[in-house]
């Protein structure tokens, strides 16, 4: 009898330790389902990420890396306070004569690289009595597809008395004045002037904004000396803070370390393109 209570003790011990063994294996288990590993989240997110930059890309016909991703961009009314807003393609006070495809409210945008060194840029001008009166920065490609649709149109030409003058209009391509892309696109490019704080004036340079033409070109000196000297200014600022000019137009500078050298943005000019930053 002892014997049997013996042994019938000890199978009860065996069953009742195969049980908890099993409970831990299976809550073992549950944890492992419920709450995946640190490294393999970590791994998930990145490839969501990994997934939502893809999506928001694409390439053109003619293979130029599109992207309609705003989140590196920030409001020049915001980021260089000072700046005076002027934005052109906004009105129809520019080369077309229509407000231009991309520009929903008149707004100027710049990536947040170029947009730190312009403020250095103002700071500095704004000491020596000068604001930066900003007339383009970031522009949408559906803008640059607007110009290039528009100079096609060899029959519209109503502000040829104002922006080009001097040439024909089927020349505008060939000459490089219109492209099927622009740098303004890639987010890191601005076009500017000077405004006197004293005289509450633009600076005068000898030239006005989007003139098609040899007299545009920061070199030119058929132009006073105080025209082609109020060039300079603006010039030596921006080259000191980091941007580059451009040889044909006196208002026109690149950040020189760009951050999108190969993309081109699409997103439109408006405050929801960046309200969710």
């Amino acid at each position: 009898m002892y014997e049997w209570k013996a042994v019938a003790m000890k199978k009860n011990r065996v069953w009742i330790l195969g049980v908890a063994f099993a409970l831990l294996f299976a809550i073992s288990g549950c944890g492992q389902n419920a709450a995946p590993s640190s490294s393999s989240a970590s791994s998930s997110a990145a490839s969501a990420s990994s997934s939502s930059s893809t999506a928001s890309e694409t390439v053109s016909a003619d293979g130029v890396k599109l992207s309609s991703d705003s989140s590196d961009f920030v409001l020049l009314s915001e980021a260089v306070p000072d700046a005076i807003l002027e934005i052109r393609y906004y009105s129809t006070y520019n080369f077309v004569g229509d407000r231009i495809d991309g520009y929903e409210e008149p707004l100027a945008m710049l990536t947040k690289e170029s947009a730190a060194a312009l403020k250095e840029v103002s700071d500095d001008l704004v000491a020596k009595g000068y604001r930066l009166k900003i007339y383009d920065a970031y522009r949408p490609q559906q803008a640059v597809t607007n110009f290039a649709e528009w100079a096609k149109d060899l029959n519209d030409t109503r502000m040829k008395q104002y922006f080009y003058p001097d040439l024909e209009k089927d020349v505008l391509f060939s000459q490089g004045y219109i492209d099927e892309h622009s740098g303004h696109s890639r987010g890191s490019t601005v076009d500017l002037t000077l405004f006197d704080m004293k005289t509450e004036k633009e600076l005068d340079m000898g030239g006005t904004f989007d003139f098609f033409g040899e007299l545009s070109h920061p070199d030119y000196t058929n132009i006073t000396a105080e025209q082609y000297a109020n060039r300079m200014i603006l010039r030596d600022a921006m080259l000191a803070h980091g941007f580059k000019p451009l040889d044909t137009e006196w208002w026109h500078f690149t950040l020189v370390n760009e951050p999108y050298p190969d993309t081109y943005f699409t997103f439109p000019v408006n405050s929801d393109s960046v309200s969710s930053k």
